[in-house]
């Protein structure tokens, strides 16, 4: 913030180096919260806990704490013309890159920085991290779609060490169960993941399949359905066990076929249980699969066309 030295007293450079120090040098990298404060302000005292905690669980994220006591380093404050205290901004390579002054609770900073640290080129351990295991999600994801899920288990189950939290990687480690039977320790699983990280899309997607392992066991011959459809084209009830059966041995363009078919005869039959369904196996599949944007495109048409 501060350009120059020249004309400056000895105590405002000793403040303007310590504020290079503690705030500028970090923020070349960091997304720095700077807290303007004092002693004697009731306000700050009241939202030191709240930045000081969500510093603490953004840490990771690159994100740091830093305060400037207003009575203390005055030429600095002057430079940033603090009217009033607290006063917190965004800073990212030595410049404030936003007021985060009306963040008053914990939920709404966070909301804040999470909009800003999609923005800024941040170095974080998080990314670092990211960057180190996503070819290794990828590994396992193809071992899965391979239908190896004693190996695509192991190969997660690694990963999982390095980023517990991870929801793509406890994802595909529930989603490795159930392709190895083990759907009530997939359940388990997804009843002990936190909140916050259930409401991810890579944990739908795992919910989704341990949903449809539940709706069928796999069989090796599913004549007797397919004869019972065949006999009535109506029995709705039969076509879903169908399809489910189909799901269940892997043959998904069987069983979309037949809730399509479903949809197309009766939209609304058990309060839209089929295009439910078929949701359900889009999400399994994988919302950016080729085969799932085809099928998206034939449903938008039966239910728009």
């Amino acid at each position: 913030m501060v350009a120059t030295q020249l004309g400056l007293t000895e105590d405002q450079k000793a403040e303007v180096e310590k504020f290079r120090t503690d705030v500028v040098e970090p923020s070349m990298t960091k997304l720095v919260i700077l807290d303007f404060w004092a002693e004697w302000c009731g306000p700050c005292k009241q939202l030191t806990p709240i930045l000081e905690k969500v510093a603490a669980d953004y840490a990771d994220k690159g994100v740091v704490l830093k305060k400037v006591n207003v009575d203390e380093d005055k030429f600095i404050a002057s430079q940033f013309q603090i009217q009033s205290i607290p006063t917190v901004y965004a800073m990212f390579q030595g410049k404030p890159v936003a007021d985060l002054g009306q963040a008053r609770t914990e939920g709404s900073l966070k909301q804040m920085l999470d909009q800003i640290l999609t923005q800024l080129p941040i170095d974080s351990d998080e990314k670092q991290q990211q960057a180190e295991i996503e070819p290794l999600i990828e590994m396992g994801e193809q071992v899965l779609s391979e239908g190896d899920g004693e190996r695509a288990l192991s190969i997660f189950g690694q990963i999982m060490e390095m980023a517990p939290a991870e929801p793509k990687v406890i994802s595909g480690f529930v989603r490795a169960l159930v392709a190895m039977g083990k759907i009530d320790e997939a359940r388990e699983m997804l009843a002990q993941i936190p909140e916050d990280v259930a409401k991810d899309p890579a944990i739908a997607r795992a919910q989704s399949a341990v949903d449809l392992a539940g709706d069928a066991t796999e069989t090796e011959d599913t004549a007797p359905l397919q004869t019972k459809v065949d006999a009535d084209p109506n029995d709705h009830e039969a076509r879903m066990e169908l399809a489910a059966a189909l799901m269940a041995n892997d043959e998904r363009d069987a069983a979309a076929d037949h809730l399509f078919h479903i949809i197309e005869a009766d939209r609304d039959w058990n309060e839209g249980a089929a295009r439910q369904k078929l949701l359900q196996l889009f999400e399994v599949v994988g919302l950016e699969d080729e085969w799932v944007a085809a099928q998206r495109r034939r449903l938008s048409a039966i239910l728009f066309g």
